[in-house]
């Protein structure tokens, strides 16, 4: 259904993008999705990274929005997290010399939770194009993922490495796409002709001026130290303020919305105050996009207020792999 604006009729192409983000990203997306539907922004094409991928593709896939809600208000860890016990750990490292060890926990009950959760098996089958971002650990080169079975391939995307086991597809393993992007903007902005690319951006940061031998005290520190690897280089597109708009790198003429809310922390693999963070997101996304919607929903190319030309070229356009 096309939604009236402004005595015109909506005919802007309007593609999503959910960074990677943990599990405060999990509650942040959701909040966000609700946002954009209860302004009534209809979706062309979405993309999704780790936590993105799993809201993202539970949405396309047709899941209504207030079950999903439901189930992640109920959520508890061992849902997602099943780590070996101290004893199989301790088993593994100095009986079998880590040999063949991959990830603290394997990914079964973090699959079997997404095909719980989604409303359909495959890509094709989803409302509107769906693509999940995931590294391939043989090549180290991103793949997009765009067809066959979602939830392998969602987990695969969330999978960080030392947490989790990588996930085998097709022969191949994969792992955590925020290894190497954060929000795969360049995964639908061009192919499917968008007018604007919404970007939500939660991936945490953690502050490379806090003192390291303090942070590596702290529980998970080992987290801290992949943390630190990942998030060494910042996107092109963050600027650090709530809502800033860019042109496309690639010159297509399509605008890029950023959306940087902030939000409490959330340390893995903790919920508590998930729902929290979600209300927090959903609020700050429908406080920022209200002032500029119907430029959004009728002719963004032309009424949002762009000013200059993003010069900086995006670093995701590199190496892709991309799964049809």
């Amino acid at each position: 259904m096309q939604r009236e604006v402004s005595g015109k009729h909506a005919t802007s192409r309007i593609g999503i993008v959910l960074s990677s983000g943990g599990v405060r990203g999990v509650y942040a997306h959701t909040g966000f999705m609700q946002a954009i539907q209860g302004l009534g922004i209809s979706i062309t094409a979405s993309a999704g990274c780790s936590a993105g991928a799993l809201v993202g593709g539970f949405i396309a896939s047709g899941t209504p929005l207030d079950d999903w809600a439901a189930t992640l208000a109920g959520i508890t860890s061992r849902a997602f997290w099943t780590p070996d016990s101290l004893p199989r750990f301790l088993w593994e490292m100095t009986v079998r010399r880590g040999r063949g060890y991959t990830g603290l926990s394997d990914t079964r009950a973090a699959l079997q939770f997404t095909r719980d959760n989604l409303a359909v098996e495959t890509f094709g089958e989803c409302r509107y194009p769906f693509h999940v971002l995931a590294v391939n650990l043989g090549t180290g080169k991103k793949m997009v993922f765009s067809a066959g079975e979602l939830a392998p391939r969602m987990t695969a995307s969330a999978a960080m490495p030392i947490l989790y086991d990588p996930v085998r597809i097709d022969g191949e393993y994969y792992c955590d796409g925020a290894l190497i992007d954060f929000a795969p903007t360049d995964a639908i902005c061009c192919r499917h002709r968008l007018d604007v690319v919404i970007v939500h951006h939660v991936s945490q940061q953690f502050s490379i001026h806090r003192d390291i031998e303090s942070s590596l005290e702290d529980s998970w520190a080992m987290l801290e130290i992949v943390n630190r690897l990942v998030f060494r280089e910042r996107p092109w597109y963050l600027s650090g303020e709530p809502l800033t708009l860019h042109h496309c790198p690639c010159g297509c003429g399509a605008i890029v919305v950023v959306l940087e809310p902030e939000l409490p922390e959330m340390r893995w693999p903790i919920t508590k105050d998930g729902d929290a963070t979600r209300f927090r997101a959903r609020e700050q996304a429908e406080l920022l996009l209200a002032p500029y919607l119907d430029a959004l929903i009728s002719d963004p190319r032309k009424q949002l207020p762009v000013s200059g030309i993003t010069a900086i070229q995006s670093a995701s356009g590199c190496g892709i792999n991309d799964n049809h």
